[in-house]
């Protein structure tokens, strides 16, 4: 029974981390990361960044940025609106909150 549980945690483990390379592969394909790096500002702040300024609660917010732009959260540059569909933005919003 305990291999088992092992077995079932440890192909969990292999999903979310095949969730999280497609997420960060959604956010290439977007051209996210033109702007955006994980770890170090470009134009746009770091993601984990955003990750330490927003929380889950913050998510649709964040969607709608996402989709619509924004500007003033990070200075004076505006986000333009990104060709997102909701279910994407929600996607990389997920990923880009779980760099912290």
């Amino acid at each position: 029974m305990k291999a088992i549980t092992v077995s079932l945690l440890a192909a969990a483990g292999i999903l979310s981390a095949g969730a999280v390379q497609a997420d960060e592969a959604l956010a290439k394909a977007k051209n996210c990361m033109t702007c955006h790096q994980i770890d170090k500002k470009v134009v746009g702040p770091s993601y984990k960044d955003v990750a330490k300024k927003y929380t889950a609660a913050d998510e649709a917010k964040l969607v709608d940025k996402i989709i619509k732009g924004g500007k003033g959260s990070w200075g004076e540059v505006p986000m333009p609106p990104n060709k997102v569909t909701p279910e994407e933005a929600s996607k990389l919003v997920k990923w880009i909150l779980s760099q912290k």
